[in-house]
């Protein structure tokens, strides 16, 4: 190989592997774009109301995202982007109540619910099909 070629694919690694904005926050010079959809992403689960719902009986036993079974009553939740292993404080908007679950499975993957929280964490929380919540994650500190 040729150095240009190697220079090629040197870039074209490097830039695959580097977040754009982790980069420009770590810089100071980022765009207004990218602050608010970095912000966005971040807040829209941390601040405003979503609808949470629960799993049990037809997963109890069964493999989770981060390999281990699914135990029911855990205090466990499934989320589609928060970290696998983290946990999460998850309010209840009707009643107040509010539980912290681990999160050690990806879904739900229907309609426009943003968490699937394990029975247990359903019956602490005084929810039997579907409710508005808040979710906050929580830093190492926190947990």
């Amino acid at each position: 190989m040729n150095k240009l070629t190697l220079a090629v694919i040197y870039l074209v690694t490097c830039s695959y592997f580097s977040n754009p904005i982790q980069s420009a926050e770590a810089s100071g010079r980022h765009s207004s774009h990218v602050s608010k959809a970095h912000k966005s992403r971040h807040s829209s689960t941390a601040h405003h109301s979503s609808t949470a719902s629960w799993y049990g009986p037809g997963f109890h036993g069964k493999r989770t995202a981060n390999g281990e079974r699914f135990n029911m009553y855990a205090m466990t939740a499934a989320h589609r982007t928060l970290p696998l292993s983290s946990y999460a404080e998850v309010t209840n908007l009707k009643n107040h109540r509010s539980v912290i679950v681990r999160i050690n499975d990806r879904g739900p993957f229907h309609g426009r619910r943003a968490m699937d929280l394990s029975y247990a964490a359903a019956k602490q929380l005084g929810i039997s099909g579907t409710g508005s919540v808040q979710i906050k994650p929580l830093g190492r500190n926190q947990s």
